[in-house]
């Protein structure tokens, strides 16, 4: 039974946080994979946690205390992470919920050679104490990234991905050694707004910043036509809308 002490429950509170930033807030268009989604968790994972009734407006309702559940059992005890070094810990959870638990554990094991087997026992815990955490966070960023940039994918949302993972780099390396996070310089943007022509205002002009394009906050035809061959040239559906795949693609969000 995992032991809910003031510490653990700190720890976790604070990495749960800084997975949330990445994570991002509603979104529901049928162009994106994974459907409808309320800060990383889509509607099939929350119906598994709350049951088969549960609807869009309910996920999009979801409750802290459903939402900590779901990150808390799904990923963080997984990898028991209450047993991990303060920066490790979170290091570890936001791979996880990235990329799996087992896929998280790897990389960790890897990190501090010792075998790949996906599962956190003794040895693994007995080398971890042997480290320093701030290097074990490092490496196992490197470890994530090196894996990612072998990807198919890679060139489609390498860019979004190397921001995330330097972010949690960055954060992981500060919580190793007692110090606090700067979530505001080491995070990219996660609240976004699909656009598309006709469209006007902050996401537009992200949108054309981005793209090297006249940034007036306009979606006419131009940036309409500059983005379409953008998608194109990537590997993306070039359908001329802005959506959480074109954002991540340009680096917007991780």
């Amino acid at each position: 039974m995992i032991k809910e002490d003031k510490t653990v429950k700190n720890n976790f509170k604070a990495a749960f946080k800084l997975v949330l930033i990445h994570e991002g807030g509603w979104a529901d268009h049928p162009k994106d994979p994974g459907g409808a989604t309320m800060k990383g968790v889509t509607l099939a994972v929350y119906q598994r946690y709350f049951g088969a009734d549960r609807s869009k407006d309910d996920l999009r309702n979801i409750t802290d205390a459903e939402l900590e559940q779901i990150y808390r059992t799904g990923y963080w005890n997984k990898c028991r992470c209450d047993e991990l070094p303060a920066g490790v810990d979170y290091a570890v959870f936001d791979a996880a919920v990235n990329s799996g638990p087992g896929r998280a554990v790897k990389w960790l094991q890897a990190a501090i050679g010792v075998s790949q087997d996906g599962s956190i026992g003794a040895k693994t815990l007995s080398r971890i104490e042997a480290r320093n955490p701030a290097s074990i966070a490092n490496d196992l960023c490197d470890c994530r990234l090196t894996f990612l940039r072998n990807l198919a994918t890679w060139i489609t949302f390498g860019k979004g991905w190397e921001r995330r993972i330097e972010g949690v780099r960055a954060a992981a390396i500060a919580l190793a050694g007692g110090g606090s996070p700067d979530i505001e310089i080491h995070t990219p943007s996660v609240d976004y707004r699909i656009v598309k022509r006709g469209s006007t205002g902050h996401w537009v002009r992200k949108l054309q910043q981005a793209l090297e394009i006249q940034v007036d906050g306009k979606f006419g035809s131009d940036t309409e036509t500059v983005l379409k061959a953008w998608q194109q040239k990537n590997g993306l559906e070039p359908d001329g809308i802005a959506g959480r795949n074109t954002y991540r693609s340009l680096g917007l969000l991780a």
